[in-house]
């Protein structure tokens, strides 16, 4: 059926229903679990360390502290916040804040001043070895990491830490398995490690979260004051609304955009789902696949260039590859999973004949870009300064900037001064969980370094896998998944990159290639049931069964567990030419442009035949002999090789070909 404008006004109606947002996030997402504060002064007081904590990561961009420090304050601050603004359980007071939560925020701030305070005496007199004060204060901070990170993230990430802590305490004991024995560890080393350093909870993650994360987090922050969330969802509608099966292309494409910009997975399926799942009921998908829909579209703007969720930044930190590579490496393979959820949905709207919204209705293409176009400079003068091999900080603290003025040239996204309050205040606030995952993490860090465990690791996974690449890529794969379930995606991925990606380095396989790959299945961990968190929140605003809609959503994407495969295979897909490449190389050259273009081309054609075959329907709905072929065909295509490209491409043209004039006479409304 089509929409009529009527009923597009009656879903935008429905989406505005925010206790119901609010309801949906609470349940599946421990971080929207926030205090509204009723005493204004207190009120106050929040904000304005909020915006102070803004404020302040503005200016070290541009004055830069001793790494420590600056680290250190990032973390003592941001807990503070923590406890102000998160209650200790789901049912604690939202309108005041409790008198032990005072008592944590002070000892957050504690722990910072205390190493403020002595660092001349830890770097210079000492020379890191703790004395007693330092290990007080480091159970202090270690504590409060750990209260503070339950808070907002759940009970998953802190005990995983607490079980890697416990680990150096027990390590030499004789009841452990001789591959994890190790000498002892006293006080003065584990919390020595974890508080007085730079490898434990002040890693590198935490470097990251500081000098980048933060700001591109702020970012977001202004960009979503001025209106660019209204932005996607009316450029969505204006370019796919009409098509067949509109709606789901629309949530497609502005979540993909939104996903980006705010990583938050859960976040992004509530509020852009609010709008366009009952859109794409309406029209006549089912409430599980419409969940799905909007579950695979919002957790895949974590691996989409530019900005990627802000994970790209912790990769550069993490390997020493400049984000800009990481970036373009990127492209194709997000480019590929967004194709293949597309032309899943556009081949299910064909096999039902679902139409799309009615063009009267939809918002037209140039009167958005008049009103709100202007609004994506911000982002291409983003990539012109990484292009330019601008400092990330640098590039992210003048786009701020840009930002705001090129807000002034409409009054719709018009940033007053309380706009750009509200924006520091917002940042701040949102940049808190992944601050918190980065911190926790740090504990793991610190005890994998310590320790040696993460050598460990990686030899047990090339051991199981007994020297073969498909069978290690396999288990790999596995433990990303098991680390990456109920955790954020930078947790996930910073776990997975310390533990899991080294054992690839044994095969040969390019440093970005292991990261990616580790990356993307510790981000789908999201999707994959049974602990699938993006796709219960889809669920819970289409009243569909969650763990079908989990399913589904594994379905839609499929692709996105296959890519990397292929460029494990086939690193030309992430634009590196492999010919000769150390594994542990930080400059990447370019495959020649026929190698391009042909990976290009089997992998589009290669994704589209997969979709097909999945969905039974290409020009028409095919048999089950079809749907084998067409799927060996894809698959074939797939795989980087002269001859199954061959073979791959004369099955899936075949088929299609075979397919289409069998269908001659059935008109479809659109192409994808």
């Amino acid at each position: 059926m089509t929409i009529t404008p009527s009923e597009l006004k009656s879903a935008d109606a429905n989406a505005a229903t925010a206790d119901k947002q609010q309801e949906i996030l609470e349940k599946f997402d421990r971080e929207s679990i926030t205090r509204n504060v009723s005493n204004r002064y207190v009120k106050w007081f929040i904000a304005a360390i909020c915006i102070f904590y803004a404020i302040f990561h503005l200016y070290i961009t541009f004055n830069p502290m001793p790494a420590l420090l600056q680290r250190a304050i990032h973390v003592g601050v941001g807990f503070g916040l923590i406890f102000l603004i998160y209650p200790a359980t789901k049912k604690g007071a939202r309108s005041k804040v409790a008198w032990f939560d005072w008592i944590w925020f002070l000892l957050s701030l504690l722990g910072a001043g205390y190493l403020i305070f002595e660092y001349q005496n830890i770097v210079t007199v000492r020379g890191g070895i703790p004395n007693q004060l330092d290990i007080i204060f480091s159970i202090i901070t270690v504590l409060c990491v750990l209260e503070g990170t339950r808070r907002i993230t759940g009970i998953i990430l802190p005990l995983f830490a607490l079980v890697f802590l416990a680990y150096p305490f027990f390590s030499h004991m004789d009841f452990m398995p001789d591959r994890l024995l190790t000498r002892p560890y006293d006080m003065g080393d584990i919390f020595g490690q974890l508080y007085l350093k730079t490898e434990g909870l002040y890693s590198t993650a935490i470097g990251a979260s500081v000098t980048f994360i933060f700001l591109f987090i702020l970012f977001g922050a202004f960009l979503s004051r001025s209106g660019m969330g209204q932005l996607f969802n009316d450029l969505a509608l204006a370019l796919a609304g009409h098509k067949q099966g509109g709606p789901a292309k629309v949530a497609v494409i502005s979540s993909g955009f939104m996903g980006s910009i705010n990583g938050a997975a859960v976040a992004n399926v509530v509020g852009t789902g609010a709008f366009t799942i009952p859109l794409m009921k309406k029209v006549g998908y089912h409430k599980n696949f419409a969940g799905a829909v909007e579950a695979s579209a919002s957790v895949g703007g974590q691996v989409l260039p530019p900005i990627m969720g802000a994970s790209a930044f912790i990769m550069a930190e993490t390997t020493g590859v400049k984000y800009s590579t990481i970036a373009l490496a990127a492209l194709l393979p997000a480019l590929l999973y967004y194709l293949g959820v597309i032309a899943q949905v556009h081949f299910r709207a064909g096999r039902r004949d679902l139409k799309g919204i009615a063009k009267e209705s939809l918002p037209q293409l140039k009167d958005v870009m008049k009103a709100r176009g202007h609004m994506l400079l911000p982002i291409v003068f983003l990539v012109f300064l990484l292009a330019r091999s601008v400092p990330v900080g640098f590039a992210a603290a003048y786009t701020i900037g840009f930002t705001v003025v090129m807000s002034m040239l409409r009054k719709e996204t018009r940033m007053s001064f309380t706009d750009v309050l509200g924006a520091l205040e917002d940042g701040a606030r949102l940049s808190l969980a992944v601050m918190a995952a980065c911190a926790v993490v740090g504990i793991i860090i610190g005890v994998v370094s310590l320790t040696s465990f993460g050598t460990v690791m990686t030899s047990s996974i090339v051991t199981l896998g007994a020297g073969s690449l498909l069978l290690t890529l396999i288990l790999t794969m596995l433990a990303s998944m098991v680390l990456g379930m109920g955790l954020p995606s930078i947790p996930a991925y910073i776990i997975t990159a310390t533990m899991a990606a080294p054992a690839l380095a044994g095969f040969d396989i390019p440093i970005l290639s292991a990261h990616m790959f580790v990356f993307y299945f510790g981000i789908f961990a999201n999707i994959t049931p049974p602990v699938c968190l993006a796709a219960f929140a889809g669920a819970g605003i289409s009243g569909g069964d969650p763990m079908k809609t989990g399913f589904q959503s594994l379905r839609l994407a499929l692709a996105g567990f296959i890519v990397p495969f292929m460029f494990i295979y086939n690193p030309t897909m992430l634009m590196i030419d492999p010919t000769g490449l150390a594994v542990t190389a930080k400059e990447f050259p370019l495959p020649p442009v026929f190698d391009i273009v042909t990976v290009v081309v089997t992998s589009v054609i290669g994704v589209i035949g997969l979709s097909a075959a999945l969905e039974g329907f290409f020009k028409g709905m095919m048999n089950p002999l079809m749907r084998v072929a067409l799927a060996i065909g894809a698959l074939l295509l797939i795989y980087p090789e002269l001859m199954t490209d061959l073979a791959g491409g004369i099955i899936v043209l075949g088929v299609a070909a075979w397919n289409i004039k069998a269908n001659k006479s059935v008109s479809t409304t659109s192409t994808i």
